[in-house]
């Protein structure tokens, strides 16, 4: 889940800080090690990265959009954490991904019973 963006670090530097590793100097690590790679994804989960709000605080309904985030109409819902997640899909209408994606949590939402909510794309948002 972590990526690296440009030549700017935004995820392995932070990440590796928090769970005791060097992301910078030894970012493959989160590929080579089964543990590492679920300490960060859950790291990614729980973590604020402003201005994005955590996937986690979205998931479970304590995200409070800023100004800024209803001026992007940036929504509760899956849409905001894809967006979150990479935003780079968001704002292109009907991106084969971002449906791709949306269509694989509808099938494990299906499984487990639970309701997917609204705002599931995030073809209307401007990224972070």
């Amino acid at each position: 889940m972590l990526t690296w963006y440009y030549d700017r670090n935004f995820n392995y530097g932070p990440a590796g800080k928090a769970l005791g590793f060097d992301g910078l100097k030894n970012p493959e690590i989160v590929a080579n090690s089964s543990l590492i790679a679920f300490k960060t994804a859950l790291w990614f989960l729980m973590s604020e990265q402003k201005p994005k709000p955590s996937c986690h605080n979205v998931m479970v309904g304590r995200y409070v959009p800023t100004e800024a985030d209803i001026a992007a109409n940036r929504t509760s819902g899956y849409g905001l954490v894809t967006n979150i997640i990479n935003g780079l899909e968001c704002g292109k209408p009907n991106d084969g991904r971002v449906n791709d994606r949306i269509g694989y949590f509808q099938r494990y939402a299906k499984l487990f019973n639970v309701d997917t909510g609204p705002n599931l794309d995030c073809e209307n948002q401007k990224s972070y």
